[in-house]
């Protein structure tokens, strides 16, 4: 296997919830695996992801978790998830699904560098950026 660099999200109880949105937005398979499963199947976060994991078939991966219990995590911290490319259709698919019930904080239009260009915060508190390059 070679290696890879993906992005990695926490949650506060919402994981599943999550990543099944992103399933709907991204498509692919998804594994999600519970701290049940693990060892776990009597604590109170039985029920919560320990590891959850999108492959989709655009070669995309993403993956995240619950936070276990007493390690709660700030939402939307130092970091934003960053699409590019230059199919237009498929990015501003994404992007009408992942700012739905979220936030924009930059609107998806052509920006002074020419690319189409937005910034937003999805339901679950995490940033992303949709960059869609042109032709200048």
């Amino acid at each position: 296997m070679a290696s890879r660099l993906n992005p990695y999200l926490n949650f506060n109880g919402d994981a599943r919830q999550a990543m099944e949105f992103y399933k709907e937005v991204f498509g692919g398979t998804l594994d999600l695996n519970s701290y049940g499963e693990f060892g776990q199947a009597d604590a109170p976060n039985a029920d919560k992801i320990m590891h959850g994991m999108l492959e989709t078939t655009g070669g995309f991966t993403l993956m995240g978790a619950d936070n276990p219990p007493g390690m709660e995590s700030e939402q939307g911290g130092s970091y934003s998830v960053s699409l590019s490319g230059d199919d237009e259709a498929e990015l501003r698919g994404y992007w009408e699904k992942l700012s739905e019930g979220g936030s924009v904080s930059v609107p998806l239009e052509r920006q002074m560098w020419g690319d189409v260009f937005g910034m937003c915060t999805d339901r679950f508190g995490v940033p992303w950026m949709v960059n869609i390059s042109t032709e200048n």
